[in-house]
């Protein structure tokens, strides 16, 4: 191995024919020059330069380094110019994966502010539920998940591999037609709707509603599961059950023969962005955690998704 500032002095001193002039030209003293040139053939191993009068010629080795000179620092020279650009945020690649209503509501808005600002980040887009999500980011399939938790106690991902960054609390809303009995109410107990036929949503969010309604009382009557928010909407519509939905989900698509309303006692799922310890420092990384920090806040603002409690993070 050898150093690259030594192999830029060494075609300086094969194009201009000695170390006098090549160390005119970069500057340096002749026995500086003379110095690296020494320290050169130690790492190679073998001589580069002979000298031939007042003059030098190059040996085989010398040969088969200058043919190669240029192509070297060509490439060092294009590696910089291309870490400056990432690190200028000129280029770079960001991965995201992310849960189906994230991807509807939370990435567009962030990946619209960064192209806008930065053209030549490019984003790619995977989808998971948790805690899959997570899982492929610790597997160097993504850079940033985005996932939720319904318990950040005993849910939450534990790994010392992990930078967590808390985003805002998504409420759980009931989900009615338009003509049913309770729709005029501004809040609903879980309790009153002990006799109503049920939509269940993702496996996750199944599991937490059949806990909630466990702890009301009753066990739920599910006459359809599916984690396609257009489906479950328009089964509810269609008055065949109600349904269960977290706000965010809710609020990318609004069926117009749906009502929601806060569900009581109220209950709620964090939303978290997550990306690997150390990888925030990364310039496209620290983008996207930004851009959805700034999202998250915009959607609190307007009334899409509830303030985080103060929990501690390690973000």
């Amino acid at each position: 191995m050898f150093d690259s500032r030594h192999v830029r002095v060494f075609d300086e001193v094969v194009r201009t024919g000695s170390f006098a002039a090549a160390a005119r030209n970069l500057g340096y003293t002749q026995p500086a020059i003379s110095q690296q040139m020494k320290a050169l053939e130690r790492s190679v191993g073998t001589l580069l330069f002979v000298r031939v009068g007042r003059g030098l010629r190059l040996t085989d080795a010398g040969e088969v380094l200058a043919r190669h000179a240029a192509g070297i620092l060509g490439a060092i020279s294009a590696a910089q110019e291309q870490m400056t650009a990432i690190t200028r945020l000129k280029a770079g690649r960001i991965r995201i994966c992310a849960f189906p209503s994230a991807s509807a509501t939370l990435i567009p808005s962030a990946v619209a502010s960064i192209k806008k600002q930065h053209p030549g980040v490019r984003i790619e887009l995977l989808e998971a539920e948790p805690p899959e999500s997570v899982e492929s980011l610790l597997r160097g399939d993504c850079d940033v998940a985005l996932a939720f938790t319904y318990d950040t106690t005993s849910e939450q991902p534990t790994s010392d591999d992990l930078c967590i960054v808390p985003l805002f609390d998504d409420p759980l809303m009931i989900l009615l037609p338009a003509a049913h009995p309770l729709a005029r109410r501004r809040s609903i107990e879980l309790a009153q709707l002990a006799e109503e036929q049920w939509i269940a949503g993702c496996v996750r969010c199944r599991s937490r509603f059949v806990e909630s309604c466990a702890a009301a009382g009753f066990e739920p009557d599910i006459g359809f599961s599916t984690d396609d928010n257009i489906a479950v909407q328009s089964l509810v519509a269609a008055g065949v059950g109600i349904s269960v939905m977290p706000r965010m989900v809710y609020s990318s698509i609004r069926h117009p023969k749906v009502v929601s309303r806060p569900v009581i006692p109220a209950d709620s799922r964090t939303v978290a962005a997550y990306t690997l310890s150390g990888h925030q420092n990364i310039p496209v990384t620290r983008l996207m955690l930004e851009a959805l920090r700034h999202v998250a806040e915009e959607m609190r603002e307007n009334g899409q998704a509830a303030k985080l409690p103060a929990l501690g993070t390690n973000s």
